[in-house]
C-alpha cells in the first residue's frame, strides 16, 4: 500500500469577473505576444471541440463586440447544456466524447468550455483545484470536499468562471494549478513500482478557518 497525505493552509478570496475594454483584433495581437497566452490558444486531444460546440461558440462570439462578454456567454452556455453526472465519462474522456453524451463531471465540462473558447481565438486555461461544498461553511468544522476544475480566459486580463456550477470564482474555490488541460495539472503524478491491484481511494477534507 502507498499512502500520500498532503495538508495545506490556503488563503482564498472571491475573484469577480471584470470586463476589460478590448476588441477582437486587439485581443488577437496581444494573445500572440506571450507564451502564456499562445500556448492556451491551441487545442489538445482533450479539448478539441465537437463540431456542434464549435458552431455554438462561433455563433455566440459573433453576437459580442467584447471578447470577455463573449467568453462568459460561451462558458455559461456550455455549463447549461451539459448535465453534471458522475460515472458517464472516465478520466481519459475527451471533450467531444462528453459532448455527445451531454453528461459528465467538472473535468469534462471544463474541457468542452476550453475547446469552445479557443475555437473563437480566446486563450483559455484549465484550472485544477478543490471546492468547498457549503456556500456558508461553519468555521472549524471539517467537511468532505471535492476535487474540482474550472476555466480562466484571457481578454486583456485573466478572468475565471466555474461552468459546472454556473458561478464566478469565490472563496469556496481553492486553486492548485493551471494548464492547457487536465494532463498538465492532475492532482497527483508520479511513478510506482510494485504489485498493482487497481484499488485507489481518495479523500478530500476541507476546513474553513475564518
Amino acid at each position: 500500500a502507498l499512502d500520500i497525505t498532503s495538508r495545506s493552509l490556503v488563503e482564498v478570496r472571491p475573484r469577480p469577473i471584470e470586463f476589460v475594454d478590448i476588441a477582437w483584433d486587439r485581443l488577437e495581437r496581444e494573445a500572440g505576444r506571450a507564451v502564456a497566452t499562445i500556448e492556451m490558444l491551441g487545442q489538445s486531444a482533450r479539448t478539441a471541440p465537437h463540431p456542434e460546440v464549435a458552431d455554438i461558440a462561433r455563433s455566440i462570439a459573433s453576437q459580442h463586440a467584447d471578447p470577455g462578454r463573449a467568453a462568459l456567454a460561451i462558458a455559461a452556455a456550455i455549463g447549461d447544456a451539459v448535465e453534471y453526472m458522475p460515472g458517464v465519462t472516465g478520466v481519459h474522456s475527451t471533450a467531444a466524447e462528453a459532448w455527445v453524451e451531454r453528461k459528465g463531471v467538472c473535468q469534462d465540462i471544463t474541457h468542452i468550455t476550453l475547446g469552445a473558447l479557443r475555437e473563437v481565438g480566446i486563450p483559455a486555461r484549465y484550472v485544477s483545484g478543490y471546492l468547498h461544498p457549503n456556500p456558508h461553511p461553519e468555521v472549524g468544522v471539517p467537511v468532505t470536499g471535492e476535487s474540482h476544475a474550472w476555466v480562466e480566459w484571457f481578454g486583456g486580463d485573466w478572468q475565471g468562471y466555474d461552468p459546472t456550477n454556473g458561478t464566478e470564482i469565490g472563496d469556496r474555490h481553492v486553486l492548485v494549478g493551471r494548464g492547457r488541460d487536465y494532463n498538465d495539472v492532475p492532482p497527483l503524478r508520479g511513478v510506482y513500482a510494485g504489485p498493482v491491484k487497481g484499488e485507489l481511494h481518495v479523500r478530500v477534507t476541507i476546513t474553513s478557518e475564518v
